[in-house]
Formats: structure tokens, sequence, C-alpha cells
């Protein structure tokens, strides 16, 4: 996994925009923007200001541990989002990848039942996710480096980088 993509903050802000804009050009109009904790947060917030949405919720999803290391199943960690202030919104679902595409495939299914429709956008995707994103800025196979998260943490709580 030496071979890696990597995406600056001006790219990022290239990326954020050009996916908005699919978003706009597809004539979907988000009654909110879903960011999956902690990669999606920042796309989200970018996202939603670009689409002038200002109902942004968040879930917090742990599925990588590492560089190629996940659980075995994503896990939803508190705060829960109460899924009935969902109901019967157009609801946009932003990643900053579809990696494995498990934690979008969670987060669909767990809003799912509450919610008028729901789509996704994701900055990168990869082929072997079993998700394919309704908006997708960019496609590789590479481990990614994101701006917000390349360089070491501050203050190392879990020990690993690149989770």
């Amino acid at each position: 996994m030496d071979e890696r993509e990597t995406l600056t903050w001006e790219t990022y802000g290239v990326a954020v925009r050009e996916l908005a804009q699919q978003v706009a050009d597809a004539g979907f109009v988000p009654d909110v923007v879903l960011g999956i904790a902690r990669g999606g947060l920042i796309p989200a917030g970018s996202i939603a200001y670009a689409l002038d949405c200002k109902n942004l919720f968040t879930m917090n999803v742990e599925f990588y541990t590492g560089v190629g290391t996940t659980l075995d199943v994503p896990t939803m960690l508190p705060p829960y989002l109460d899924a009935s202030e969902l109901d019967d919104t157009r609801v946009l679902i932003v990643d900053d990848v579809a990696d494995s595409g498990r934690t979008l495939e969670m987060v669909d299914a767990f809003v799912r039942g509450h919610v008028a429709e729901a789509r996704t956008a994701v900055i990168y995707e990869k082929p072997r996710s079993v998700v394919k994103g309704d908006f997708v800025w960019k496609h590789t196979d590479k481990w990614i480096n994101f701006p917000w998260s390349t360089l070491p943490a501050i203050t190392d709580r879990s020990g690993v980088r690149d989770a």
C-alpha cells in the first residue's frame, strides 16, 4: 500500500464544489445533509454550504481502525441519531470515501425507512465498494491521504495513524 492518492486542501475545495454541482445538476434538493463522522464531517459541511442547506446532521460510525484494517462490521457510536427526525425528508448522506462501502450501506439502511429519499455523495469511491455513490468526485483504488488526517494527531489517543 505504498502508492497513495493525495488530496490537498486546494483540490478538496474543487472536489466538494464539483460534488455539490453534481447534486444540483441532478435536481436533488436535500432537506438534510447527513455527514458520517469522522471523515465525512468536513465534506458534509462544505457541501451543505454549497447547496445552501442549513440542516446538517451527523452519525458517528467506526469501521476502519488503521490502513486497510477494519472492525468486523461498522459500528454506530453515541450520540445516536434519532431517525424519526428524518421522517419524510430528502437526505444527502456524505462521506469522504466509499472504500468497502459498508459504512454507507449501514447508514443508508438506518435512514431508509424514515426518509422520503436518500442519496449518497462521496469524494472518492473504490471499485470494491458494495455501494455505488449517487454522486462521486473521483474513483481510485489507492489508499487516500486526506488533508485533515495526513498529519499525526496532536494528542495521540488511539495509537493508530490513518484511521
